[in-house]
């Protein structure tokens, strides 16, 4: 196969470089931006954002040039980003579900390849999405650089070898307690002030949304919808595991682990509980997989090539340490351009993200979504969630409870008055009402 690089090389020869719209100029949209004049493959043509002139801000603190600024359209409607003819991949970064799907769905429309680095409206509604742009010939794509789709990369990798998933996933900061932090007290967590994280264009719902478990969640959620791994019964367990240790304990407890079973999707914590002080080889900022040898033979190539295994040897891991975030994020422009090829894509619903009261709601409050005051995700299997009346997480904002909910219980669409009237209301509809759990 032809390296990506040489390819891109030929198709600035014949067609220039990839045309790109960017929608949301924050965080991760920001990342990006700061590759592009260094990435003579790409060409970001329109950027939409609520506010361009924060936009063209963010294009300044990257280290744009004047006469590329000059060169871009800037506009606040992702529709016209989306309807521009000179666009041919659509980055979605809002985070907004309502957004997400919106966009999905017009992008399809209009014959745009999207790349989804908003998961929370993949998750949401993923296999709607998904089915709209394969009836378009258009890709829909995880976003290379975010967790999710480099999980799928390992696993792709490990399945094409002939190897089982046992469990793959990825690490992050957990304590039991961070389900209840709120936006008001997650910057002590980061070690930040709340100057410093202004400064630095950190939103502190959505990073509180990484503490507090529910990103974890949706981000587990899409690699199960990805990749056909299961989600656990109960929610993610988030054990403390080091990466020496990742074909020890991520495997079935009647091999000497704790899992139900192979084929699961689980987040590591990297310190213990109750320590405030990462451990040893911690994987806080990566992802892995743990893998099983099919015979006797492949086991004992593990061995003599210097693969860690648990004790029958039979088990191992693969992972990687960092994920660069953004920085990575022109693959997936690159590859949906160029090759037509996802890195990473919704398949099917497996996993689930439900809300759970962070406190006692009283009937009257107004749920305000993912990060926020009132409600964490829960990862749930998505058969559990549908027969329960589950409300996702990604539909809890901006709705009213109509009954009390008390801390700790999942809230349910019995418990909330009236959804917007909005693309991800609507696809989320499709999606259940779609739903069949009996293969």
């Amino acid at each position: 196969m032809q390296q990506l690089p040489a390819i891109l090389a030929s198709r600035i020869a014949d067609k220039g470089p990839v045309r790109v719209g960017v929608i949301g100029a924050g965080k991760f949209g920001s990342m990006f931006l700061n590759q592009v004049p260094f990435s003579p493959h790409l060409s970001v043509v329109v950027i939409a954002d609520l506010d361009p002139e924060r936009a063209r801000t963010a294009c300044r603190t990257v280290g744009w040039p004047d006469d590329l600024i000059s060169r871009t359209r800037f506009t606040d409607d992702g529709m016209d980003l989306i309807a521009d003819p000179d666009v041919e991949v659509v980055m979605e970064i809002t985070g907004s579900p309502a957004a997400g799907c919106a966009h999905a769905l017009a992008a399809a429309q209009h014959g745009k390849h999207i790349v989804m680095v908003n998961v929370e409206a993949d998750v949401l509604a993923g296999p709607v999405l998904a089915a709209a742009h394969r009836s378009a010939g258009t890709v829909y794509s995880m976003a290379s650089g975010d967790q999710p789709a480099l999980v799928c990369e390992i696993v792709d990798w490990a399945r094409t070898c002939g190897l089982d998933i046992v469990c793959a996933g990825k690490g992050t900061r957990f304590q039991p307690e961070f389900h209840d932090v709120t936006p008001d007290g997650v910057w002590t967590h980061y070690g930040l002030s709340p100057e410093q994280a202004a400064a630095a264009g950190m939103n502190s719902q959505m990073f509180n949304s990484f503490l507090d478990g529910t990103k974890s969640a949706i981000e587990m959620a899409a690699i199960a919808n990805a990749t056909g791994l299961s989600a656990p019964s109960d929610g993610l367990k988030f054990p403390a595991v080091d990466f020496d240790n990742l074909q020890n304990v991520l495997i079935p407890a009647d091999a000497g682990g704790m899992l139900d079973a192979e084929g699961f999707v689980e987040v590591i914590a990297s310190e213990h509980r109750g320590e405030t002080t990462e451990m040893h080889n911690h994987l806080r900022w990566g992802v892995y997989a743990v893998f099983k040898a099919p015979n006797q033979y492949a086991r004992d190539c593990f061995l003599q090539y210097g693969l860690k295994t648990d004790q029958s040897g039979y088990y191992a891991a693969m992972y990687r340490p960092y994920h660069l975030i953004g920085l990575e994020l022109g693959v997936s422009a690159a590859n949906a351009a160029i090759r037509g090829e996802a890195t990473g894509s919704t398949a099917a619903w497996r996993g689930d993200v439900v809300a759970v009261a962070k406190k006692d709601i009283s009937a009257g409050d107004t749920l305000d979504g993912e990060g926020g005051y009132t409600a964490w995700g829960k990862l749930m299997p998505a058969d559990a969630s549908h027969r329960a009346r589950a409300l996702p997480i990604g539909l809890a904002h901006g709705v009213s409870l109509i009954r009390p909910v008390k801390h700790g219980a999942t809230i349910t669409y019995d418990d909330i008055g009236p959804l917007p009237d909005n693309a991800a209301t609507e696809c989320r509809r499709k999606l259940e009402n779609s739903a069949d759990f009996t293969t």
